[in-house]
């Protein structure tokens, strides 16, 4: 399975794409195929980063073919605008996967960091720790591109039979 994973938001959205072997002595494995950060300058108008947001999303698909999409779930703002950019972006983000076909998976915040490190309160720091030592990376991925790594990790783990039981809530479909 190749999982698209997205953490949006309009400066700075983060994406990866793991790939999970099929079970091989009951134990399935991951890899980062590639991972990174799109980056949307200060003087960008907001809907310029939009399209950049949508066609570097496109590229990537196009690139890697993943099979489905995992994007992290709305979290709480408490400023209307931000809650209006960053549903913009992941408008953009989400418009790049349906174009495609893919299948698309939400993920609370919490449940990805419980599922990856441990706790649902664990910093970025702890998060990007933990997706180079299990994804065995050389150097540790910028932040927003660590979260959606761990995004993708858990799109894996909840459809592991024996590591559901991670994620206590499940993946809500798009």
């Amino acid at each position: 399975m190749r999982v698209l994973a997205i953490d949006p938001a309009l400066r700075n959205t983060g994406f990866a794409v793991i790939e999970e072997s099929s079970p091989v002595a009951g134990r399935r494995t991951q890899r980062a195929l590639t991972y990174g950060v799109i980056q949307n300058h200060r003087d960008l108008r907001q809907s310029g980063c939009l399209v950049a947001i949508r066609e570097k999303l496109v590229e990537v698909i196009r690139e890697f073919s993943p099979e489905v999409c995992a994007v992290e779930g709305v979290i709480f703002v408490q400023s209307y605008r931000t809650a209006i950019t960053l549903g913009a972006a992941r408008g953009a983000a989400l418009l790049a996967a349906a174009e495609h076909g893919l299948k698309i998976y939400e993920y609370a915040p919490k449940r990805v960091k419980q599922a990856v490190v441990g706790r649902g309160s664990a910093d970025k720091q702890q998060v990007a720790f933990m997706m180079r030592a299990l994804l065995g990376l050389t150097e540790t991925p910028p932040s927003d591109a660590a979260d959606a790594l761990a995004i993708g990790m858990a799109h894996c783990y909840a459809h592991d039979p024996k590591r559901a039981a991670v994620l206590t809530d499940p993946p809500v479909p798009l």
